[in-house]
């Protein structure tokens, strides 16, 4: 393990499929690459059965893989598959009635967070995290500078964790690390080639490890 808890870490998207096999073996090669600290893993199309089969079966291989398993969707999928987490992709009502029954057992993080104002009613509900960006919204090869810039200023003032979206280029996760959030979150950057993702998993802690800013213990 590197000294990873001293800067920016990785958190992957699990991306859409309905092939429960395909998505397990790439999620278990992706966590062989190195430190992942959670995995969003969305609902995306999947109905409520299929999504709870899904569930039941990702989440154990993220929790032996030393990371947290945050389910985004239903909530009672993510209680049923013993989930560490649940990420809201709804709005700051949504989350915050998440946040009043589910924490302290479960971590409850969300997003939505377009500009400054909203980050800071987000902030008001105390989540555990706030997701700056939008799953799916990875389509350039850098991070969306509006979302660098919200992190950066985020992480300035607040101490509430933040994980900000990265790019397909798995490099962005640099840039987002420069900002000072605690966390960088990237999916078509690590799983475009499912055969590749352990390589770039570990290609990125790599790159984290040299060239991450620090945080102050």
């Amino acid at each position: 393990m590197s000294d990873a808890e001293t800067r920016c870490r990785l958190v992957l998207i699990l991306p859409e499929g309905e092939d429960l096999s395909a998505r397990a073996a790439m999620l278990e090669g992706a966590l062989k690459g190195g430190d992942v600290a959670s995995v969003i893993l969305p609902q995306y199309g999947l109905d409520d059965g299929q999504f709870q089969k899904h569930a039941e079966t990702l989440v154990p291989i993220v929790q032996q893989a030393g990371a947290a398993a945050l389910v985004a969707g239903d909530t009672r999928v993510a209680g049923r598959a013993k989930a560490d987490g649940i990420h809201v992709t709804g709005g700051l009502e949504e989350l915050g009635e998440t946040i009043e029954k589910f924490t302290p057992k479960l971590i409850v993080g969300g997003g939505n967070a377009t500009d400054r104002h909203r980050a800071l009613e987000i902030g008001e509900v105390q989540p555990d995290y706030i997701f700056f960006g939008k799953i799916g919204g990875d389509i350039k090869p850098e991070a969306h500078p509006k979302n660098l810039a919200l992190a950066e200023w985020w992480a300035s003032m607040v101490e509430i964790p933040c994980i900000v979206l990265g790019g397909t280029d798995p490099h962005s996760a640099l840039a987002a690390a420069e900002t000072g959030a605690e966390f960088v979150a990237l999916d078509k950057a690590v799983f475009a080639d499912p055969a590749q993702a352990p390589h770039v998993v570990a290609a990125v802690n790599a790159l984290l490890d040299e060239k991450a800013p620090r945080f102050e213990q």
